[in-house]
């Protein structure tokens, strides 16, 4: 049983500039508590084509945790724009916020992102080289969270090596490779239009 449950998210300030800093108000409710803090972490799909490309833009501790419900603010400074390639700036991509206890991720939540150009362009031409940044706008699909969750132990050390193992990185990283790819060729648009009654989770709940 998971000793920790994120119960909502929130994706504020959306949409956004692109160098505006992402931010999410994340409720979670702590069933036991904690000997250790847990990590938060927010990590930027920066290419479909090359994990390299991938930034994490903040990871925190926080603890120590009270039992009950907990709410705080994550904030994260956007990508750092020359780790993205030219071609993979302007599109749809991913934003993932992921939760670990003790090195090891038990929870990870999704986000389609897609960021447009501003002004109009000549879409045979292509927008302006090189970007100009500031005309470059966020916008999060807030609606359409994908929760993954991973069984860990919540122990210590010896019963976690002797009762559990940890799902293979391969495997965590399933929810970040079927969104890119459902994302390929897709517009906000599209991926707009799915109904509020469509599952798309991966596993897990959509938080509300």
């Amino acid at each position: 049983m998971a000793l920790v449950n994120v119960v909502n998210m929130q994706v504020l300030d959306n949409p956004a500039p692109f160098l505006s800093p992402f931010s999410f108000e994340i409720t979670f409710e702590c069933l036991q508590p904690l000997s250790d803090d847990l990590e938060w972490k927010v990590l930027y799909v920066g290419s479909a084509e090359d994990t390299s490309h991938d930034q994490v833009l903040d990871e925190i501790l926080v603890g120590p945790i009270p039992v009950g419900i907990n709410k705080f603010i994550l904030s994260a400074d956007p990508p750092d724009i020359t780790q993205i390639p030219e071609g993979d700036i302007l599109g749809v991509t991913v934003v993932l916020v992921t939760c670990s206890y003790r090195d090891k991720e038990f929870v990870r939540v999704g986000y389609y992102v897609n960021n447009e150009y501003e002004e109009p362009y000549d879409e045979e031409v292509g927008p302006p080289k090189p970007l100009d940044m500031t005309k470059v706008r966020r916008n999060v699909l807030a609606e359409k969270p994908r929760v993954t969750r991973f069984p860990i132990h919540w122990g210590n050390e010896e019963e976690e090596n002797s009762n559990i193992m940890q799902e293979e990185p391969q495997q965590q990283q399933s929810v970040e490779g079927q969104m890119l790819e459902e994302a390929k060729g897709m517009g906000m648009g599209m991926l707009g239009s799915m109904s509020v009654g469509e599952d798309v989770m991966m596993d897990g709940e959509m938080i509300q």
